[in-house]
């Protein structure tokens, strides 16, 4: 549930960023990827078929935007959603998206 007040520009820029962010489909791949279970960026780069440099660039960008956190094992970092929030949004943005077939294109 929402509070009731309204979201500051503050907020509104941010959010706005992280889905401008979220745009790059490379980038919500592996955020995909991320969301069950942490995995490190060698795995991620297998899963979405990139390369390890890739993956890597976009990660240090998901993490900047606090959408992804890496935790060290031994050698490697691995990688999964921030939190439970980042897993909502984007999971429900997915069913959602998988709702409706696409409206056919209405003539002008």
């Amino acid at each position: 549930m929402r509070d009731s007040r309204s979201p500051t520009e503050t907020e509104i820029l941010v959010v706005a960023e992280t889905f401008k962010l979220l745009g790059d489909p490379t980038r919500l791949k592996i955020l995909l990827a991320c969301l069950d279970q942490p995995m490190a960026v060698g795995d991620i780069a297998r899963k979405i078929d990139a390369s390890q440099s890739l993956v890597s660039h976009h990660l240090r960008l998901l993490r900047a935007a606090r959408l992804v956190r890496g935790t060290r094992h031994a050698k490697h970092v691995h990688y999964e959603a921030d939190d439970h929030h980042i897993r909502h949004v984007i999971s429900d943005m997915i069913v959602h998206a998988g709702e409706h077939e696409p409206e056919a294109e209405l003539p002008e």
